[in-house]
């Protein structure tokens, strides 16, 4: 690996790299992140990997299990519909506080810039950038409100759900709504009917949680110990 090629500190430049096969499904959920193997994989030594992977259990992405060591962190089905339930509703209420802010110009604006995009991804079948537009979407509603332990919570929560998200659409993109939806939320907003976009935004997020739970148990790394552990 050419040093010029490493941005910022090593660490972080490798959380980059791991995070991104963790979330297009390089490394699947439950498979263990060995060390060693890290470290031929990447061309780095064992100091950075393993800090690293400790930046990712911050995020979520990875869990370290005493005596085992890291592994793509394992949801069961629970989790993850404890997780979309949260979210269903953290970003319904996101909706509902916009209706204080008077002029959502700026805001609408920013948002159909996302939906463009997302329609350039979804036309060229780009998944990666088709989930980073998503996100971009709703994060624009949270970040506009200035409400930064919503912001906090809201992105925890979207990056643990980054790789189940991303594996539904890899599978299954064109029975993706969330054009349709993003469509229809910026028109509720700027009717500046609240109630209405919020409602949209709770009703996208758990119509989608079936299949999510589904194409994840799909994607489970075939590993005994990895359930089990």
């Amino acid at each position: 690996m050419e040093q010029a090629s490493i941005p910022g500190t090593i660490p972080y430049f490798l959380k980059e790299q791991i995070r991104r096969s963790i979330i297009d499904g390089t490394f699947r959920p439950g498979q263990p992140l060995r060390e060693q193997d890290l470290e031929r994989r990447y061309g780095s030594s064992r100091g950075p990997i393993r800090e690293a992977l400790r930046l990712l259990e911050q995020s979520g992405l990875v869990t370290h299990i005493q005596r085992r060591g890291f592994r793509v962190t394992l949801y069961s089905e629970r989790e993850i519909r404890d997780m979309y339930l949260l979210r269903a509703e953290l970003q319904s209420y996101t909706m509902l506080r916009l209706g204080e802010i008077d002029d959502l110009k700026p805001l609408l604006k920013e948002m159909n810039e996302c939906h463009q995009r997302m329609a350039s991804a979804f036309e060229a079948r780009n998944v990666g950038q088709y989930v980073q537009e998503i996100r971009n979407f709703y994060d624009a509603s949270s970040g506009f409100l200035g409400n930064k332990p919503l912001q906090d919570t809201l992105n925890r929560l979207y990056e643990t759900a980054e790789p189940l998200r991303f594996n539904l659409l890899s599978r299954r993109l064109d029975k993706s709504r969330s054009l349709q939806y993003t469509r229809k939320i910026m028109q509720a907003l700027k009717a500046r009917d609240f109630p209405l976009a919020a409602a949209l935004k709770r009703e996208h997020v758990l119509m989608n949680l079936p299949s999510i739970v589904e194409t994840y148990m799909e994607a489970i790394y075939e590993d005994t110990e990895a359930r089990t552990g």
